[in-house]
């Protein structure tokens, strides 16, 4: 399990270790017959598709892929290009200002390193510069198949410390767009609903035309020990800057929930109740003109195997299936499901899991109700989860167990809704227009790009536990 600043990661488990070993006994077999070293192998699809099959050896099949494209580079490539023109709109994004003060997202990782869980990156291999804004457009519009991105933020008790100000997404999106010609980039505008003055903020926001809103109801995710003005999506108070959005226009209210695992009930006992998801449906159920879409799909966030345990044993993934359950509970169609971190980490931990959520969230709220969102570049490049839902499938015996509907083919009907359609729909973006991006200045740049021999990382920023 990877992780960014937000949480601590679980020790690697021994399946965890089991698919690692296998990864390096792929590599260092084939990569030497390619004439490269393992990183530069790591580096190319054929790298990416020798994980996916160690994923399959270690955690049975769950992924589309086969050993010639891990052992063929040009096959693997040849996949790759056949479904880069796939529409992606990832609408969960995020880079650091540069001026940022939020340094711990580098001292953390040298504090990482000196406990011995990850060396490498005492070494330099992650910096600052990395989680701002020249990488992020690297990783996401050249090292990935993302068409269009929104760029998010998180709020913070101390003002420097937002990751970005609503000022700054908004110049960000003003650049980025003119500079490719097209609508390439859209942002939120944060709201913190209960902090004195929010309602004359969501004003001053509101006249910069974001395409959405978004909040975290623990308030201060960045520094959780300072959070003092947590809230409800269904306060009379939150209810004041909904009924100013709808004036406004907006149509989406992003909320941040779950990512928070057992032990932060202890630590954050105020905090707590308020990253459930128990105060959607009475918000959803009152403001059917607003579309309310729930960042990591309201996860928990736990170690990957007890949550897949619980699963197993009764049928649900915590906050997950109470999210799922709303449609059906409830009556309402205006809640989505965006997915962020929640496919990050399982996807890679224990896909099982992985697969269940994506079970759950599909047949509780359909598949035209679960948006595509990375968490880029806190993740690194999209283009691992990218090939990773692509190749994804529920195994059988889930389906069966369960009644969950396959996934598909990665150019399929559910996965091309869950990449691009869902979010263009709720953004009101014309799928005419966005075949247009095949065309613009970015599309010309990232031509250029692959040309002149593409330079991806690879690399998943964050870091994990050794043991």
């Amino acid at each position: 399990m990877v992780a960014s600043d937000e949480y601590l990661p679980i020790p690697q488990t021994a399946k965890q270790h089991e698919a690692e070993q296998r990864l390096y006994a792929y590599a260092d077999g084939i990569a030497p017959k390619l004439g490269m070293s393992r990183r530069r192998f790591f580096q190319t699809s054929a790298g990416m598709a020798a994980g996916f099959l160690a994923l399959n050896d270690t955690f049975g099949l769950l992924f589309s892929v086969s050993a010639a494209e891990a052992a063929a580079p040009e096959q693997a490539s040849e996949r790759a290009g056949a479904l880069a023109d796939q529409f992606i709109m990832d609408m969960h994004t995020h880079f650091l200002r540069d001026d940022t003060r939020l340094t711990q997202f580098v001292r953390l990782r040298k504090w990482v390193a000196a406990k011995g869980w990850n060396s490498q990156l005492a070494e330099g291999g992650q910096t600052i510069e990395d989680l701002k804004f020249d990488n992020y457009f690297k990783e996401v519009f050249l090292d990935s198949d993302t068409k269009v991105a929104l760029i998010s933020s998180a709020p913070s008790e101390i003002p420097e410390d937002w990751f970005l100000t609503n000022r700054q997404m908004a110049d960000a999106r003003e650049r980025v767009n003119a500079s490719a010609g097209s609508k390439r980039m859209m942002t939120h505008a944060i709201i913190t609903p209960e902090r004195p003055g929010w309602l004359d903020d969501l004003d001053a926001a509101l006249e910069l035309k974001p395409d959405s809103l978004k909040g975290y109801t623990v308030g201060d995710n960045t520094h959780k020990e300072l959070a003092r003005h947590p809230w409800r999506m269904d306060s009379e108070e939150t209810y004041r800057g909904y009924e100013k959005a709808a004036a406004a226009g907006i149509r989406n209210i992003c909320v941040h929930k779950g990512l928070w695992g057992r032990t932060m009930d202890e630590r954050f006992p105020i905090l707590a109740p308020y990253a459930r998801v128990g105060d959607v449906a009475q918000a959803a159920k009152d403001w059917p003109q607003l579309n309310f879409i729930i960042y990591h799909a309201g996860y928990r966030l736990d170690d990957p195997g007890w949550a897949l345990a619980e699963f197993e044993r009764t049928g649900r993934i915590e906050w997950v299936t109470d999210l799922a359950q709303i449609p059906e509970k409830h009556g309402i169609t205006n809640v989505y499901a965006d997915l962020g971190q929640i496919f990050a980490q399982t996807l890679i931990a224990q896909p099982r899991i992985c697969a269940a959520i994506m079970g759950q969230l599909i047949k509780g709220l359909g598949a035209d109700h679960v948006c595509w969102g990375t968490d880029a570049v806190w993740t690194g490049s999209p283009q691992w989860q990218i090939e990773g839902l692509r190749r994804l499938e529920i195994p059988e015996d889930m389906q069966k167990a369960h009644g969950f509907s396959p996934l598909g083919p990665a150019n399929g009907e559910v996965k091309a809704a869950i990449f691009g359609r869902n979010n263009a729909q709720l953004y009101g973006l014309d799928l005419a227009e966005a075949e247009m991006l095949q065309h613009d200045r970015f599309a010309v740049q990232k031509q250029q790009y692959i040309a002149a021999g593409a330079a991806p990382s690879n690399r998943r920023y964050g870091y994990v536990r050794k043991g």
